[in-house]
């Protein structure tokens, strides 16, 4: 792609950005921004399509994360409009995704709601993982990746040191797992069972979940400008390859 308007070095697209020199060149390696043009010595030289291009990544990255911006970027740059927008509406989709498990962690937040002791199922005897899993539809490799986390805590069968899992485990577990399809970490899950087992609250929970809302809106906002960045650099790279067509003459 030829650059008619302005010639940069890369020590001043550098300063333009307030990135250093190197981030620049790792872009450009990266496909954030497009090939540039040599010196005959070898010299990257770097026009306003480079700047538009940096500025467009800048504005993804807030909305889509530092990999899917990257992802876009190097797919246009690599002449597949279609695909670096379907890289755009997967990001959408993903986003879609977490509101929907959202809403259904509300209405677990509400079927807790007034409980003192909230549990998951009416068994009257412990349960072994294996029926665990099955019962909540999970792997038992999960059930021991939540136990080494510190989030379940269920007791030793004396001598076989099977595990059991009591009602109030189970319903941890439940809990656990409408939370991690919302997609939170499980570092902010403790205090919410915490809440839950000491005080038998949900207040740690409906405040885990309006602060999950208020991010997702964030970022839906993010997205939208980061994709209106994205709208006026697909158009202006489009006009200049259209000028720089060679046209034919019949």
């Amino acid at each position: 792609m030829k650059n008619h308007e302005v010639r940069l070095r890369p020590v001043d697209l550098a300063r333009l950005s307030g990135l250093s020199t190197q981030q620049i060149r790792n872009y450009e390696d990266a496909g954030v921004l497009p090939p540039a043009a040599r010196t005959e010595s070898g010299y990257r030289v770097f026009g306003d399509v480079h700047r538009r291009a940096l500025v467009t990544y800048r504005a993804l990255q807030p909305g889509y994360g530092p990999l899917a911006a990257t992802a876009v970027m190097r797919t246009l740059h690599d002449g597949d409009l279609p695909g670096a927008l379907a890289l755009v509406d997967a990001a959408h989709a993903g986003l879609h995704e977490q509101r929907t498990a959202l809403r259904a962690t509300r209405e677990a937040l509400e079927a807790l709601a007034g409980r003192r002791t909230p549990k998951a199922t009416p068994h009257t005897t412990d349960l072994r993982i294996g029926e665990v899993a099955a019962l909540l539809g999970v792997r038992t490799s999960a059930l021991r990746v939540w136990e080494a986390a510190g989030l379940l805590t269920p007791a030793r069968e004396r001598g076989t040191r099977y595990r059991q899992f009591g009602p109030d485990d189970v319903r941890d577990a439940r809990l656990i797992q409408t939370l991690r399809r919302s997609h939170y970490p499980l570092d902010q899950i403790r205090p919410v069972l915490e809440e839950l087992r000491l005080r038998g609250g949900t207040e740690a929970l409906r405040a885990a979940v309006e602060a999950r809302g208020e991010a997702l809106a964030g970022r839906t906002r993010a997205m939208l400008a980061g994709a209106g960045q994205l709208a006026e650099y697909i158009e202006y790279i489009e006009v200049v390859e259209s000028v720089e067509r060679p046209s034919l003459n019949l």
